[in-house]
Parts: C-alpha cells; sequence; structure tokens
C-alpha cells in the first residue's frame, strides 16, 4: 500500500486536509469553512469549537479511505483564547484582524518600554499581536482575565483536544510578541508587564513535537505557522528566494540564519526550526480585498475566475485608477491600524473591469511596499526568485501583476498548498524520514518590460497616499 501523509492547514477562513504522497503529489483534500464575527467596530473573532469541529471533520473525512504515516499540522498565526481548567473556551477567539487594543498598542508603541519588546521579540506593536490583546483582556476584562487558567491559540485548543498536551511550536509562540526571539523562550519581562505566569502559557515545544492522538490513535506531528511552513513548503528557506503568500491576508518573507531587528520596527522575526528563522511583513488587507469587492461593493454572484477574465481586458495601471485597500488598517510596513483605504483617480470611463484590476493591483502593492524594506537593493530583487503560494497562485492574471510589480521572477510550486506540504515536511523529519525533496514548479512568470514604467510611477503615488491620509 502507498504511504500517505496529511497536512491540515488551519486558517482564517477554512481548514483544508490534504492527503499527499511521499513526492508531494496531492492525492485527495478536504475544505470545510467556518465564520469570522464582528460583533463591534474594530473586533474580529471566531468560535474556537465551530473551528474545532471542522478540523475534526476534515480529520475523518481525510482518513476515511487512508491509514497516515503522520498528520501534520499549520495554523494562521497571532490568535488568541481563555481557557479554564476544565480546557473549556471562555472567550470568543480574538484573531490577527482584531484591532480592539488600537489605544493600548499604540501608547506601548510611541513609549520606551514598546521599543524594548520590540527588540526581544522581532514583533511590531501592533493591535494585531496575542501579547496586546492579553493587555487589552487585563484592562477591559479583569474578571475573564484573573479567572483564566491558560491563554492559547486555535491551534493549541484543537492540539489539546486530540492529544490532551499544552504545547505550542517556536513559529506560533514567536508570532505573539511574547517569545524572546534571540533565547526562543517566553519573555519574563513582558510576562511579568501582563501580570500572567509562565504556566498559563504553554510549553514551547519543537516543530518536530509528536504524540498520539488519545481518542484516535493518529501520531500527530506539531507542526507550524502557516508562513514559515509555506516557505517551507514552496522551496523557499534557499537563498535569493522569498516567499509571496496571500489568502485572506498576504506576506512576504525572507530565510535568513539569525533573528532580524529592524531599527524602524517595521518587519517581524520567525523562528521555523534550528537556525531557520524568516524576516518578514505581513499585511491585512489580501485576498479578503477581492472577496470585499465582490460581495459588497460590486454585489454579484460571479464567480472569482469571471471577474478575473474581465480584468484582463484593462491594461497595466487600470488606466489611472488606484486602489489603496486598507480596509483592514495595515500591518507591514506602516502598522497603523486606524488607516482607512481610499480609491484614487475615478473617472466617468471607468468600470467594473477598472475596479477589479485596481483591486488586485493594489493589494499587490501593499506586499511590494514590504519587499522594497526587506530587499531594498533594485539589483539584488534582479537575483531573486518569488515563489508563491495561496489560492491566488492559480490565476495567471494576478501572477503576471505580480512580475511586473516586482520587476521579479516569480515561480508557482506544483504544491500550491504550500504551508499544508511545509507541515509534511517537518513530520518527515520528525519521524526521521531522509528522503531528500526536490521542489517541483509548475509555472513561471517574468516582467512584461513595456510594463515597468506604467507600474513604477502608480507605485509611486502609492506609497505618498498613506502620509496624506495619516494628516487627514
Amino acid at each position: 500500500m502507498k504511504k500517505t501523509y496529511i497536512g491540515i492547514d488551519i486558517g482564517t477562513t477554512a481548514t483544508k486536509a490534504i492527503c499527499f504522497d511521499a513526492n508531494g503529489n496531492v492525492l485527495h483534500q478536504i475544505t470545510k469553512e467556518y465564520q469570522m464575527y464582528h460583533p463591534e467596530e474594530n473586533w474580529s473573532t471566531q468560535k474556537p469549537n465551530e473551528i474545532l469541529d471542522s478540523v475534526l471533520a476534515c480529520i475523518k473525512e481525510i482518513t476515511k479511505n487512508v491509514e497516515p504515516e503522520f498528520i501534520s499540522f499549520s495554523a494562521a498565526m497571532q490568535s488568541i483564547l481563555i481557557i479554564n481548567e476544565e480546557g473549556f473556551p471562555i472567550s470568543d477567539a480574538l484573531l490577527w484582524a482584531d484591532n480592539r487594543a488600537i489605544s493600548i498598542a499604540e501608547a506601548l508603541k510611541k513609549s520606551e518600554l514598546g521599543t524594548v519588546f520590540y527588540q526581544k521579540t522581532g514583533i511590531p506593536i501592533h493591535p494585531f499581536s496575542p501579547m496586546t490583546k492579553l493587555a487589552w483582556f487585563k484592562e477591559n476584562e479583569p474578571d475573564l482575565f484573573n479567572n483564566a487558567f491558560k491563554f492559547i491559540s486555535i491551534k493549541e485548543y484543537i492540539w489539546n483536544q486530540l492529544t490532551e498536551e499544552y504545547v505550542t511550536d517556536s513559529s506560533m509562540a514567536s508570532g505573539t510578541g511574547l517569545m524572546n526571539i534571540h533565547t526562543l523562550h517566553w519573555d519574563e519581562t513582558i510576562l511579568n508587564y501582563l501580570n500572567i505566569k509562565e504556566n498559563q502559557l504553554s510549553k514551547i515545544a519543537p516543530a518536530t513535537h509528536k504524540s498520539k492522538g488519545t481518542k484516535d490513535g493518529f501520531l500527530y506531528i506539531l507542526g507550524g505557522g502557516d508562513g514559515p511552513l509555506a516557505n517551507l513548503g514552496t522551496g523557499s528557506m534557499e537563498k535569493n528566494r522569498i516567499a509571496l503568500s496571500i489568502g485572506t491576508s498576504g506576506a512576504v518573507r525572507i530565510p535568513i540564519e539569525q533573528p532580524h531587528i529592524d531599527p524602524k520596527m517595521r518587519t517581524q522575526c520567525y523562528h521555523l526550526i534550528d537556525n531557520q528563522y524568516l524576516k518578514l511583513g505581513a499585511v491585512n488587507n489580501g485576498a479578503i480585498i477581492l472577496q470585499w469587492l465582490k460581495e459588497s461593493l460590486l454585489e454579484t454572484n460571479e464567480s472569482y475566475e469571471t471577474l478575473l477574465e474581465q480584468a484582463k481586458e484593462i491594461p497595466a495601471g487600470s488606466d489611472g485608477l488606484l486602489f489603496v485597500p486598507y480596509l483592514l488598517g495595515e500591518r507591514a510596513p506602516i502598522w497603523d491600524a486606524d488607516v482607512q483605504g481610499t480609491l484614487l483617480g475615478i473617472k466617468i470611463t471607468h468600470h467594473k473591469a477598472h475596479f477589479i484590476r485596481a483591486t488586485l493591483e493594489g493589494i499587490l502593492f501593499g506586499l511590494f511596499s514590504v519587499v522594497e524594506i526587506l530587499l531594498p537593493d533594485s539589483e539584488k530583487r534582479k537575483e531573486t526568485t518569488v515563489m508563491v503560494s495561496g489560492g491566488f497562485g492559480k490565476s495567471e492574471l494576478w501572477l503576471q501583476i505580480v512580475a511586473d510589480i516586482f520587476q521579479m521572477k516569480v515561480v508557482v510550486s506544483e504544491t500550491i498548498e504550500g504551508a499544508a506540504w511545509g507541515a509534511v515536511l517537518i513530520g518527515f523529519k520528525a519521524i526521521e524520514n531522509m528522503n531528500s525533496f526536490e521542489n517541483k514548479t509548475n509555472a513561471t512568470f517574468y516582467p512584461n518590460p513595456n510594463h515597468r514604467l506604467v507600474y513604477e510611477k502608480a507605485f509611486e503615488k502609492y506609497k505618498r497616499v498613506y502620509p496624506i491620509l495619516k494628516d487627514i
């Protein structure tokens, strides 16, 4: 019988369970979607048990006709929830997009203590981080905060339900703003600031940590955060490569061999395993902006594929229409939870397809503003390949726009679900499967020289918008 391996990616809007063979070929896939809630302005939450039910349903269906060697996990980062001693959630899960801690984050960011915290963790002071969300609970929900048994992520909650262990991997921990990126331990100074004890957090374990399921007997591998694992899964842990992911949100990540701290506090730093780190910038406004355009502005039932086909008819630069898509505030590189989006240059000649293309371009301008910081040398960028993952990797139009705006070669991994495959690669390491694996590519896109000047001018305009919006 062919050996199979399962990677489970617990995303922001859906969980995907993917069954691979040893060469990374997808044999079977299950997807279960769930809802993000916005009970108040700036709040973005989920029901932990809705996600747990989705994960359990995925595991049940994906293992119906196979006996996997292991099941390994990837998960969206920066969620936080509170549980009691029985292991039950006593709060909703606050997500990376939850901005309720704006005022706390802004005050801390401007303080000397905020600078110290960033230098320890590599995580900018912003309401996206669990650290600031815990500070919000402490200040606004003191009874809930004081009665907490543990503060954990959605991934930790699911792992505990499967194995009865409270552990987290170092990549998930490095995104919290609570772990010292230099020591890979929870930082005592930050815990004291929050007035929480180390035993109220999960134990930090290697990504290769494994445990048997207490109810189903499957071998579970801890894995990591979706960003670091997408780098691993798309072959982006190699020199002269960067990873670009666009899901609900988006990110650009570059592999490095030691922690990176940006003097201007614009970038993040994650640990994956051993001496593998990433410097990166994550943005709030990824494909969720395209979803907003489809459902809220256009109010259409047309498929995304149909919308993208319409955008093909519009020239590069969208005939002067510029969309700055800060609809959910923004993380890198501006780290401003209050910023708002805007459309510039609207003319009576613009129509639906212009708005679609301008949305694609605007999302990528936001991500390219991160690339400029991570790789400031334009000559160095010419030598660097962009490895992509996420559903957007199925759109030739969007991938060509990446190549044109970034002015870099873009390569699509054959395994488009990079995070889930990255989780499986960690699983191979955990069971000491030393089979070498060469990442296969599916398509390559090169910059169109005719579009370079158009996008350079549009991007310069894009960068000027935020300072004006901020002043207003």
